[in-house]
C-alpha cells in the first residue's frame, strides 16, 4: 500500500510521516534524498552552471564546497520574476533525481514483496507530490488540515515572509482543489502533538482493516 500525505509548509508533513513509521510503515523522505542529490557530482556542477560559484561556500572548489542552502533560498524563493525562474531551474535540476531515486526505492520494495517478503506499507514523504506525478500511483492519501496562523508561526523561525509566500504560492500552483474520494483522509494537526497521534492511530486501524495482507 502507498500512502501519499499532502499538506502545506508547516502543516506537519514529517511529523505524520514519523508516526506512521511507528506502526512500521516505511517512509520515503524526498527531502532527505534531496540532501543527497545535492551532494552528487553532476547536480554540482549543474547547480555551478546556473547559479554560479556564490552558492557554494567552505573550499575554492564546488567538487570539495558545500552549498549554502540559506544562500539558494533566497535566490529561489521571492516575489519577482526572477526568483520563479530561478526556482523553475532548480526543480528542472533537483526534481527528476528526487524522482529517479523514489522510484528506485519503490521498485526494491516491489522486488522483495516478489521474493516472498512481507508486503509493506510505504509513506510517501514529498512536500510536493501533486507536481512530482505521485497523486494517481498513491492507493491512499493523507491530505493535512491546519489554519493558515499556526503554520506559519511554525515556520516563521526558519523562513522570511517573501520565502513563505513563495513557497505558498508554489504549493497553489500545484495543489489540487477536490481530492480523489474513497481513497483520502484528512488529519487535522492544528493541534498537539498528542492528539495528531490519536487520529493516525485510528487511521492506521482503519487502513489495517482494508489491506488484503
Amino acid at each position: 500500500m502507498l500512502i501519499g500525505i499532502i499538506g502545506r509548509i508547516g502543516a506537519g508533513k514529517s511529523t505524520v510521516a514519523k508516526l506512521l513509521a511507528e506502526h512500521g510503515a516505511r517512509v520515503v523522505d524526498a527531502d532527505r534524498i534531496a540532501h543527497e542529490v545535492l551532494l552528487e557530482a553532476d547536480t554540482r556542477r549543474a547547480l555551478l552552471e546556473r547559479f554560479g560559484p556564490g552558492l557554494f561556500t567552505g573550499s575554492p572548489t564546488p567538487d570539495a564546497a558545500r552549498i549554502d542552502r540559506k544562500t539558494l533560498a533566497g535566490i529561489v524563493f521571492g516575489p519577482t520574476a526572477a526568483h520563479r525562474e530561478a526556482l523553475a531551474d532548480l526543480e528542472a535540476i533537483i526534481h527528476p533525481r528526487v524522482h529517479d531515486r523514489i522510484e528506485d526505492i519503490l521498485a526494491g520494495i516491489g522486488g522483495e514483496e516478489q521474493r516472498g517478503g512481507a508486503g509493506q506499507v510505504v509513506v510517501l514523504d514529498v512536500p510536493l507530490l501533486v507536481r512530482g506525478g505521485w497523486l494517481d500511483r498513491c492507493d491512499h492519501l493523507v491530505v493535512l488540515e491546519c489554519p493558515d496562523d499556526i503554520r506559519h508561526a511554525r515556520i516563521a523561525p526558519r523562513f522570511s515572509a517573501p520565502q513563505i509566500e513563495a513557497r505558498e504560492a508554489s504549493w497553489n500552483e500545484q495543489s489540487p482543489r477536490i481530492f480523489p474520494t474513497g481513497k483520502t483522509s484528512t488529519v487535522d494537526t492544528s493541534r498537539d502533538p498528542a492528539y495528531t497521534r490519536e487520529q493516525i492511530d485510528r487511521l492506521w486501524h482503519e487502513l489495517s482493516r482494508r489491506s488484503p495482507s
